[in-house]
């Protein structure tokens, strides 16, 4: 927790915090992503017994989804992958078999039961043994092929899912059979059964939650959707949210990088005056602006956007398809509109050669605007540009298909109007950029 702190800081690098830690930085990749997809109770569990319909459907996944020993062991919360490469070996060497688990110590002196059971299984060979072993099979086939429909929905299968697989077979095979082969208690299973005829008191919130997911097309993780549910009257606690999500396979997606226009030292540099105070107190007192890259349809885009630090609302924007000085130009004039006599504007870029030239520095200073830049390379001095960047990038850039690029261009503004007038921010008390202006303006 200690590394994983440090690193959510920020502040340092995944293979510094391993080296001043004297750790294998793969392993910290490893703590990370599992922290981020089950919390701190990845790393509070006791020692695991894997049963066999366990790790069968860890391989299964890994077979269907096309899915590393990394990436499974982060999905299913298992330690270390070399124990599905362990798994994966023993499968291909030996079959189903090696993939049960060896009881330890010493056998039983059980003969007494012993004999006992062999004089209920029938002979080696005979008639009545063949058929035995025919419909285990058929039990076995029946069995895992319901719980591989289920893995390659869901991923992991819980007890509650085994149970499921052996009552929908419990007509077609003896119970105590199917019981043995999932590895699941005879009480565990009548325990589900009951629940199976209970109504689902959660119906409803699924369907809520499933629908706000969809509407912002994935956008939201189980934070935002708590407080989208909020703000519809609807009290839920984040790890109700957040468990109701894993069960409807319900994830936010992944952010990207950005481009870097930074060329070296082409005109003057501006000091660093936001000094990342971050925080406005009201509307143009502090923006931020940089430029990033689209790549589409065999040809780069670039967006030259500016935000107001105040609610984190997008004032304007520039798109081209070269990152050229008029596509900064053009944004910072329609920018300027947005001011009144009375503004006392801070604009802060990073180092790009952009905001180094004359022309863009002496249109500050007619309008009487503080300049301020981040350090070399320090792109934590910009960070609420760089934040936005990923949340734009991931939640419409890599979630939609477009037919051209006039297309792409019109997608992208109207994720932008998204941006401003509907998409919440928990810190904007649960309001849009344009709606907590608008309420800010008002109490004034």
């Amino acid at each position: 927790m200690e590394a994983i702190h440090r690193y959510q800081n920020g502040a340092e690098g995944v293979k510094s915090i391993a080296k001043s830690l004297g750790i294998n930085h793969e392993v910290l990749r490893m703590w990370i992503r599992q922290y981020e997809y089950h919390g701190i109770e990845t790393f509070e569990k006791s020692y695991t017994a894997y049963t066999m319909p366990f790790k069968l459907d860890v391989l299964n996944y890994m077979n269907e989804n096309g899915t590393s020993p990394n990436e499974a062991a982060v999905i299913f919360n298992i330690s270390s992958p070399g124990i599905i490469r362990k798994w994966r070996s023993q499968f291909n060497e030996h079959g189903m078999d090696a993939l049960k688990s060896k009881k330890k110590g010493r056998p039983l002196l059980t003969d007494k039961n012993e004999n006992i059971k062999k004089k209920q299984e029938p002979a080696e060979g005979s008639v009545e043994a063949l058929q035995a072993e025919l419909e285990r099979l058929r039990m076995e086939n029946a069995y895992f092929k319901k719980v591989e429909c289920l893995s390659s929905k869901q991923g992991k299968i819980t007890k509650q899912d085994k149970a499921q697989v052996v009552y929908e077979l419990r007509l077609k095979f003896p119970v105590i059979e199917l019981l043995k082969l999932a590895e699941v208690p005879r009480s565990t299973f009548y325990y589900w059964v009951k629940q199976f005829d209970k109504p689902d008191l959660d119906a409803d919130l699924k369907l809520l939650i499933q629908s706000i997911y969809e509407e912002h097309q994935g956008r939201y993780g189980y934070r935002r959707i708590r407080d989208e549910l909020f703000n519809r009257g609807h009290r839920v606690n984040h790890k109700k949210v957040q468990r109701i999500m894993k069960e409807l396979g319900l994830k936010s997606v992944v952010r990207m990088k950005k481009y870097r226009s930074y060329k070296g030292t082409v005109g003057k540099i501006a000091p660093n005056a936001l000094d990342r105070n971050f925080q406005a107190d009201r509307p143009n007192e502090k923006w931020v602006t940089d430029i990033t890259e689209f790549k589409s349809f065999g040809e780069k885009l670039y967006l030259s956007p500016v935000l107001d630090l105040f609610n984190g609302e997008i004032i304007t924007y520039t798109i081209g398809t070269r990152p050229t000085y008029s596509l900064v130009s053009e944004m910072l004039n329609k920018a300027l509109k947005r001011l009144s006599d009375e503004d006392e504007l801070l604009l802060h870029s990073d180092q790009g050669w952009h905001y180094q030239m004359k022309q863009y520095q002496h249109a500050l200073k007619k309008q009487g605007i503080t300049q301020s830049m981040s350090r070399k390379g320090n792109c934590y001095d910009n960070a609420v540009m760089e934040n936005f960047f990923g949340i734009m990038k991931s939640e419409f850039l890599y979630l939609n298909e477009f037919e051209s690029v006039d297309h792409f261009k019109q997608e992208l503004a109207r994720y932008i109007d998204y941006y401003n007038h509907k998409r919440f921010k928990s810190k904007l008390k649960g309001m849009s950029p344009v709606q907590y202006r608008t309420h800010a303006q008002q109490v004034a």
